[in-house]
């Protein structure tokens, strides 16, 4: 009854430069953990082998220090793996690939699909047939050679392949590296593990993509997952368990702001997100003073608790309401620029005024703080 663990898209290399540097490396980092992670699934689960479908590296050009890393984090597991390049690791002549084997970086138990071929595992009871690309794109479907792969009776038929399900997923992603609806049927595959699209999704009893095992951005697709594949014999209908791997969770969150029940609802959510979460905020609408000092009370606490917080406040307006501008005390000459900054935050210059209404409201608090100590 072979099991085995199916995974893809590692993108290992990537960066995150968009990150604070700190954040970055925490991202990045998890990604090598998540091998790890999934090393320790297999052997927990007895799997007889891991398969990895496509784009274990995110480029051609990762350093020395990744590749080594990368094949040191598999030695949790000591049963085969079998690793497929994708369009990010495309089996060029000179590749990320041969520059492993260079360095001696690929141990014995990791199987290279580096050309078109059928790997035995006769001991594990699995055929592997493997479809790689051999560059970044192509427009044929590489998984009809199945077809014509003849594996030894009584082993089960897992194909490998990375690239997009004609006609099931979105326009985007489907013009290259196209894979049929139903090469399972038309190859006589017992599963199809696929890569290239970043979530779990299955598109038929035996055909799945995995996605990638540890989130890397703001969609939500379902990533951070494994797929725990069991197929009792040849033509039973394999049995399909997720289990999630991903150790960040990715939020991104457009709200707009009108009255004070929306921020205290946002707050709320805020709260209950756990540490482990990534967010990407944008607010827009209104706020007032008050609303205004409670956000960014919250937005501290959450920076200093969450993996990483960003906000984009440049939509959101400040209204001062009348109890704001008495606190203030903000009367007179005061209270007018308080008043046409309000007005000029309708107009072309509406982020200046919004930031400078936010820089006067600063100072007259610390005015006002200092005159009361």
């Amino acid at each position: 009854m072979p099991r085995f663990l199916h995974t893809a898209d590692w993108q290992m290399g990537r960066s995150y430069s968009r990150f604070d540097t700190e954040d970055g490396a925490a991202l990045v980092e998890a990604r090598f953990q998540a091998i790890e992670k999934l090393a320790q699934l297999a052997k927990e689960h007895h799997c007889d082998a891991v398969l990895v479908a496509g784009d274990v590296f995110d480029a051609q050009t990762v350093s020395d220090r990744t590749i080594r890393r990368v094949f040191n984090a598999t030695q949790g597991f000591a049963g085969p793996w079998v690793m497929l390049p994708g369009n990010h690791d495309a089996a060029l002549a000179e590749s990320v690939w041969t520059r492993a084997l260079r360095l001696g970086a690929v141990p014995d138990n990791v199987h290279l699909a580096l050309e078109p071929t059928l790997i035995n595992l006769q001991p594990q009871g699995l055929a592997i047939l493997c479809a790689p690309l051999m560059q970044r794109h192509t427009y044929g479907d590489l998984t009809d050679a199945f077809s014509g792969y003849d594996s030894a009776q009584g082993l089960i038929r897992v194909g490998l392949a990375h690239g997009s399900v004609q006609g099931l997923l979105s326009d985007d992603i489907d013009a290259t590296n196209p894979i049929a609806a139903d090469r399972a049927e038309a190859s006589r595959l017992d599963y199809l593990a696929l890569g290239d699209w970043h979530g779990t999704k299955q598109i038929n009893p035996r055909t799945w993509y995995s996605g990638t095992p540890e989130p890397e951005r703001f969609r939500n697709n379902d990533a951070g997952n494994a797929l725990i594949v069991t197929v009792t014999e040849p033509g039973a209908v394999p049995e399909v368990i997720q289990i999630p791997t991903g150790r960040y969770q990715w939020h991104q969150w457009r709200e707009t702001l009108s009255v004070e029940s929306d921020l205290d609802q946002l707050l709320q959510r805020l709260q209950a997100l756990p540490e482990s979460s990534v967010l990407d905020l944008r607010l827009e609408g209104s706020i007032t003073l008050a609303g205004e000092d409670r956000l960014l009370s919250a937005l501290s606490v959450a920076e200093a608790r969450f993996r990483s917080v960003r906000c984009e406040r440049s939509g959101l307006q400040l209204e001062p309401t009348d109890d704001d501008i008495q606190a203030l005390k903000a009367d007179g000459y005061v209270g007018e620029v308080i008043n046409t900054l309000r007005q000029q935050q309708q107009g072309d210059h509406s982020e200046a005024a919004r930031d400078a209404l936010a820089i006067l409201a600063g100072l007259l608090k610390d005015q006002d703080q200092g005159a009361n100590q």
